[in-house]
Protein backbone atom coordinates (compact mmCIF):
# COMPACT_ATOMS: atom_id res chain seq x y z
CA UNK A 1 0.00 0.00 0.00
CA UNK A 2 1.38 3.39 -0.97
CA UNK A 3 1.89 5.92 1.80
CA UNK A 4 1.56 9.66 1.42
CA UNK A 5 3.14 12.64 3.16
CA UNK A 6 2.23 16.30 2.75
CA UNK A 7 5.17 18.67 3.32
CA UNK A 8 4.38 22.28 4.17
CA UNK A 9 6.93 24.48 2.40
CA UNK A 10 5.07 27.70 1.68
CA UNK A 11 6.37 29.90 4.51
CA UNK A 12 8.70 32.85 4.08
CA UNK A 13 11.09 31.86 6.88
CA UNK A 14 11.23 35.39 8.28
CA UNK A 15 12.93 34.24 11.49
CA UNK A 16 15.89 32.93 9.48
CA UNK A 17 16.73 36.13 7.63
CA UNK A 18 19.13 36.90 6.01
CA UNK A 19 19.46 33.23 4.92
CA UNK A 20 15.94 33.21 3.45
CA UNK A 21 16.00 36.47 1.50
CA UNK A 22 16.93 34.79 -1.78
CA UNK A 23 16.11 31.12 -1.10
CA UNK A 24 13.07 29.52 0.59
CA UNK A 25 13.64 28.15 4.08
CA UNK A 26 13.27 24.47 3.02
CA UNK A 27 16.28 24.93 0.71
CA UNK A 28 18.54 26.29 3.46
CA UNK A 29 21.45 23.80 3.68
CA UNK A 30 22.25 21.50 6.57
CA UNK A 31 25.49 19.76 5.74
CA UNK A 32 25.65 18.95 2.04
CA UNK A 33 21.89 19.01 1.40
CA UNK A 34 18.93 21.34 1.87
CA UNK A 35 16.88 20.59 4.98
CA UNK A 36 13.94 19.52 2.81
CA UNK A 37 16.07 16.99 0.92
CA UNK A 38 17.03 15.32 4.21
CA UNK A 39 13.32 15.03 5.00
CA UNK A 40 12.33 13.70 1.57
CA UNK A 41 15.16 11.14 1.52
CA UNK A 42 14.15 9.89 4.97
CA UNK A 43 10.51 9.54 3.91
CA UNK A 44 11.57 7.67 0.77
CA UNK A 45 13.86 5.36 2.75
CA UNK A 46 10.95 4.51 5.05
CA UNK A 47 8.61 3.57 2.21
CA UNK A 48 6.59 6.73 1.62
CA UNK A 49 6.03 6.76 -2.12
CA UNK A 50 3.82 9.82 -2.66
CA UNK A 51 4.81 13.29 -1.48
CA UNK A 52 2.84 16.49 -1.95
CA UNK A 53 4.72 19.73 -1.29
CA UNK A 54 2.64 22.84 -0.60
CA UNK A 55 4.45 25.89 -1.95
CA UNK A 56 4.01 29.65 -2.11
CA UNK A 57 7.10 31.77 -1.38
CA UNK A 58 9.78 31.22 -4.07
CA UNK A 59 7.83 28.17 -5.23
CA UNK A 60 9.66 27.83 -8.54
CA UNK A 61 13.00 27.27 -6.80
CA UNK A 62 11.58 24.38 -4.78
CA UNK A 63 9.90 22.85 -7.84
CA UNK A 64 13.08 23.20 -9.91
CA UNK A 65 15.22 21.51 -7.26
CA UNK A 66 12.98 18.53 -6.43
CA UNK A 67 11.17 18.02 -9.73
CA UNK A 68 8.94 14.97 -9.92
CA UNK A 69 10.82 13.04 -7.23
CA UNK A 70 12.32 10.45 -9.59
CA UNK A 71 15.79 11.15 -8.16
CA UNK A 72 14.61 9.53 -4.91
CA UNK A 73 12.38 6.89 -6.53
CA UNK A 74 9.17 8.55 -5.40
CA UNK A 75 6.39 10.74 -6.81
CA UNK A 76 6.42 14.43 -5.87
CA UNK A 77 3.51 16.69 -6.70
CA UNK A 78 2.95 20.32 -5.77
CA UNK A 79 0.02 22.27 -4.39
CA UNK A 80 0.25 26.01 -5.07
CA UNK A 81 -1.01 28.58 -2.57
CA UNK A 82 -2.12 31.78 -4.28
CA UNK A 83 -1.91 33.47 -0.88
CA UNK A 84 -0.43 32.44 2.49
CA UNK A 85 -2.77 29.97 4.21
CA UNK A 86 -0.74 29.22 7.36
CA UNK A 87 -0.07 25.59 8.33
CA UNK A 88 -3.39 23.76 7.94
CA UNK A 89 -5.10 25.92 5.30
CA UNK A 90 -3.03 24.43 2.44
CA UNK A 91 -4.33 20.92 3.20
CA UNK A 92 -7.78 22.01 2.05
CA UNK A 93 -6.43 22.72 -1.45
CA UNK A 94 -5.18 19.18 -2.08
CA UNK A 95 -7.30 16.84 -4.19
CA UNK A 96 -7.37 13.06 -3.82
CA UNK A 97 -5.80 12.73 -0.39
CA UNK A 98 -5.64 9.13 0.86
CA UNK A 99 -7.58 8.00 3.91
CA UNK A 100 -4.59 8.63 6.20
CA UNK A 101 -1.44 10.63 5.56
CA UNK A 102 1.41 12.47 7.27
CA UNK A 103 1.77 16.25 7.45
CA UNK A 104 5.25 17.68 8.06
CA UNK A 105 6.73 21.14 8.28
CA UNK A 106 9.44 21.45 5.65
CA UNK A 107 12.10 22.59 8.12
CA UNK A 108 12.30 19.76 10.66
CA UNK A 109 15.29 17.52 11.27
CA UNK A 110 14.63 14.31 13.20
CA UNK A 111 15.51 10.64 13.55
CA UNK A 112 11.87 9.72 14.22
CA UNK A 113 10.62 6.57 12.52
CA UNK A 114 7.73 7.92 10.44
CA UNK A 115 6.26 4.44 10.06
CA UNK A 116 5.85 4.18 13.82
CA UNK A 117 3.92 7.44 13.89
CA UNK A 118 1.78 6.33 10.94
CA UNK A 119 1.02 2.95 12.53
CA UNK A 120 0.22 4.55 15.89
CA UNK A 121 -2.23 6.87 14.13
CA UNK A 122 -3.96 4.23 12.00
CA UNK A 123 -4.15 1.63 14.79
CA UNK A 124 -6.00 4.13 16.95
CA UNK A 125 -8.23 5.12 14.00
CA UNK A 126 -7.37 8.67 14.97
CA UNK A 127 -8.70 11.81 13.32
CA UNK A 128 -5.47 13.68 14.05
CA UNK A 129 -2.22 12.74 15.76
CA UNK A 130 0.49 15.12 16.95
CA UNK A 131 4.11 14.02 17.22
CA UNK A 132 5.53 15.52 20.39
CA UNK A 133 8.94 16.04 21.95
CA UNK A 134 10.10 16.95 25.46
CA UNK A 135 12.03 20.18 25.04
CA UNK A 136 14.34 21.82 27.56
CA UNK A 137 14.73 25.59 27.61
CA UNK A 138 17.11 27.56 29.76
CA UNK A 139 15.67 30.76 31.17
CA UNK A 140 18.35 33.46 30.98
CA UNK A 141 17.14 35.28 34.08
CA UNK A 142 16.97 34.80 37.79
CA UNK A 143 13.43 33.57 38.36
CA UNK A 144 11.56 34.80 41.44
CA UNK A 145 8.60 33.23 43.19
CA UNK A 146 6.95 35.64 45.59
CA UNK A 147 4.14 35.65 48.11
CA UNK A 148 2.67 38.96 49.23
CA UNK A 149 5.71 40.88 47.99
CA UNK A 150 8.16 38.60 49.82
CA UNK A 151 10.66 36.35 48.06
CA UNK A 152 9.95 32.69 48.69
CA UNK A 153 12.02 30.87 46.05
CA UNK A 154 14.90 31.99 43.82
CA UNK A 155 16.17 30.04 40.83
CA UNK A 156 19.14 31.33 38.87
CA UNK A 157 18.69 30.61 35.15
CA UNK A 158 16.60 27.47 35.60
CA UNK A 159 16.02 24.88 32.87
CA UNK A 160 12.37 24.16 32.19
CA UNK A 161 10.97 21.06 30.46
CA UNK A 162 7.77 21.13 28.45
CA UNK A 163 6.20 18.93 25.77
CA UNK A 164 5.89 20.58 22.37
CA UNK A 165 4.46 19.82 18.96
CA UNK A 166 7.21 18.79 16.55
CA UNK A 167 5.55 20.12 13.42
CA UNK A 168 4.94 16.51 12.37
CA UNK A 169 1.42 15.09 12.30
CA UNK A 170 -0.72 12.24 11.00
CA UNK A 171 -4.24 12.94 9.82
CA UNK A 172 -7.33 11.22 8.53
CA UNK A 173 -9.02 12.70 5.48
CA UNK A 174 -12.06 13.56 7.62
CA UNK A 175 -10.01 16.47 9.00
CA UNK A 176 -10.83 18.44 5.83
CA UNK A 177 -14.33 19.17 7.11
CA UNK A 178 -12.81 21.29 9.91
CA UNK A 179 -10.46 23.33 7.69
CA UNK A 180 -12.08 26.34 5.97
CA UNK A 181 -11.57 26.81 2.25
CA UNK A 182 -9.24 29.52 0.94
CA UNK A 183 -8.62 31.00 4.40
CA UNK A 184 -5.53 31.28 6.57
CA UNK A 185 -5.94 28.53 9.16
CA UNK A 186 -3.13 27.41 11.43
CA UNK A 187 -2.36 24.36 13.53
CA UNK A 188 -3.43 26.37 16.58
CA UNK A 189 -6.79 27.18 14.96
CA UNK A 190 -7.37 23.51 14.18
CA UNK A 191 -6.49 22.33 17.68
CA UNK A 192 -8.75 24.90 19.33
CA UNK A 193 -11.56 23.90 16.96
CA UNK A 194 -11.18 20.17 17.68
CA UNK A 195 -10.98 20.74 21.43
CA UNK A 196 -14.08 22.95 21.35
CA UNK A 197 -16.15 20.11 19.83
CA UNK A 198 -14.56 17.40 22.01
CA UNK A 199 -12.89 15.59 19.12
CA UNK A 200 -10.12 13.24 20.23
CA UNK A 201 -6.60 14.25 19.24
CA UNK A 202 -3.90 11.68 19.94
CA UNK A 203 -0.30 12.48 20.90
CA UNK A 204 2.66 10.36 19.81
CA UNK A 205 5.82 10.86 21.87
CA UNK A 206 9.30 10.91 20.34
CA UNK A 207 12.26 11.13 22.69
CA UNK A 208 15.00 10.99 20.06
CA UNK A 209 16.53 13.75 17.98
CA UNK A 210 14.44 16.68 16.76
CA UNK A 211 15.10 20.25 15.69
CA UNK A 212 12.98 22.89 13.99
CA UNK A 213 15.47 25.04 12.10
CA UNK A 214 13.07 27.99 11.93
CA UNK A 215 15.06 29.68 14.70
CA UNK A 216 18.65 30.85 14.14
CA UNK A 217 19.93 29.14 17.31
CA UNK A 218 18.42 25.80 16.27
CA UNK A 219 19.71 26.17 12.72
CA UNK A 220 23.24 26.69 14.03
CA UNK A 221 22.84 23.65 16.29
CA UNK A 222 21.59 21.56 13.35
CA UNK A 223 24.67 22.48 11.29
CA UNK A 224 27.00 21.59 14.18
CA UNK A 225 25.15 18.35 14.98
CA UNK A 226 25.31 17.24 11.35
CA UNK A 227 29.03 18.03 11.14
CA UNK A 228 29.63 15.95 14.28
CA UNK A 229 27.57 13.03 13.00
CA UNK A 230 24.93 13.35 15.70
CA UNK A 231 22.15 13.28 13.11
Amino acid sequence: MSKCAVILAGGKGTRLKPFTISIPKPLVPVGDKPILEHLIKKLADEGFTDIIITVNHLAELIKAFFGDGSKWGISIKYSIEDKPLSTMGPIRLIDSLPEDFLILNGDVLTNMNFNELFSFHTNKKSLFTIASHLRKEKIDYGVLEIDHEKLKIFNEKPEIEFRVSMGIYAANRRILQYIPENKSFGFDDLMLKLLSINENVNVFTHDGYWLDIGRPDDYEKAINDFAEGII
